[in-house]
């Protein structure tokens, strides 16, 4: 599926419409479309992540995490699958007789005793339980029960699962060494620096996520302080048809069409649908044209070189093969438009009054 050109409108739809609150002043700016009354000095919530300290276990945890990761699995082919071990298995899911949604899948691991399946309850043994004892080659049938906490739909309800064990399998995780380090690590040469290393990387993406709080903040803030004159229909009509390309593209990935994506997995009407895709191309459009106003005002635009390198740095991103081929597929105007956004967004956070939370 291409997902670039739902990720740009997306991104961007999504950030602004929460709710938020505006304080501060600033010269007021206007056009056509809409009035932008105040947008230096927004009053938004201090970032959660800004206050969060890594700790000593977090780091050790993604250290666990990214040693476990290089595990080597080695087939086992003289014994029955035991606790402990990882299976993969193909698997159907009946309650009375008929496959249910969500209940398949072919060629899933599994680690036995890791409690990932539904477990014991009442008078049937868990799913991870009943494959303990079986063959690589095996099919056999298995009952359990879901629990009452589960999904609704099959909250309590006895389903029998059909399962092919395809093949049994142990990882054994290495011992973190200095070697290890020298093996799997382009930046360290040993132990401590490679805890080093991922101390900076969660703290790197801690920044991130306070940065990511802050955009959304100032961005719903100055949308929801907003003068809304009329919408540029053209702008609104384009965002519409990218975004419900974007979700008929979703649909085929899932092996449905529209009216299946919005029934069993949006679980919507096509009247809500389109009104809902209309009120974020209108927001976003909007949110647009303040933008245009704060770069003119405060002179924030690109040179086209500029504009280019960022291009360029945006197609990198998103694993595009060129730029040539990211721009066909997202579209010129709105890779501009996304750029313009991030510079005004970078802009606003700068301006604007952190408050702490509660």
């Amino acid at each position: 599926m291409n997902t670039k050109k739902m990720k740009l409108i997306t991104a961007a739809a999504a950030a602004v419409l929460a709710a938020g609150n505006l304080m501060g002043c600033s010269s007021e700016l206007s056009n056509e479309y809409v009035t932008v009354p105040q947008y230096k000095g927004l009053e938004v919530p201090q970032p959660a992540a800004a206050t969060v300290e890594i700790t000593d276990d977090q780091v050790e945890q993604l250290v666990e995490s990214r040693v476990a990761a290089t595990a080597e699995r080695s087939e086992i082919t003289d014994r029955a699958a035991q606790s402990g071990d990882i299976v993969n298995i193909d698997y159907t899911g009946y309650v009375d007789g008929t496959a249910f949604d969500g209940g398949s899948a072919t060629g899933a691991d599994l680690e036995l005793g890791s409690g990932s399946f539904i477990g014991a309850n009442g008078d049937y043994q868990g799913f991870e339980d009943q494959i303990v004892g079986h063959q690589t080659g095996e099919e056999f049938d298995i009952t359990v029960q879901f629990p009452d906490t589960y999904a609704e739909e099959m909250a309590g309800k006895v389903a029998d699962f059909h399962i092919v064990l395809n093949g049994i399998y142990t990882e054994t995780v290495p011992e973190l060494t200095d070697e290890w380090v020298q093996s799997n690590s382009t930046e360290s040469e040993n132990v401590d620096e490679f805890r080093q290393e991922m101390r900076d990387l969660l703290e790197s993406q801690s920044e991130e996520s306070a940065h990511s709080e802050l955009a959304s903040s100032v961005q719903t803030t100055l949308l929801d302080s907003l003068e809304i004159k009329s919408y540029p229909e053209d702008v609104v009509d384009e965002y519409a048809a990218s975004l419900t390309d974007s979700y008929e593209q979703l649909a085929e990935m899932y092996g449905t069409d529209m009216e299946g994506l919005l029934t069993t997995y949006l679980q919507t009407t096509e009247e809500d649908f389109n009104a809902r895709i209309e009120e974020i191309a209108q927001r976003t459009a909007i949110f647009d044209e303040a933008v245009k106003l704060i770069a003119e005002k405060e002179g924030l635009d690109l040179t086209e070189e500029e504009y280019q390198e960022k291009i360029e740095e945006y197609a990198e991103e998103n694993g595009a093969e060129d730029v040539d081929q990211y721009l066909e597929s997202v579209g010129e105007s709105a890779v501009r438009a996304t750029i313009l956004r991030d510079i005004v967004t970078d802009y606003l956070i700068d301006e604007c009054v952190q408050v702490e939370q509660e």
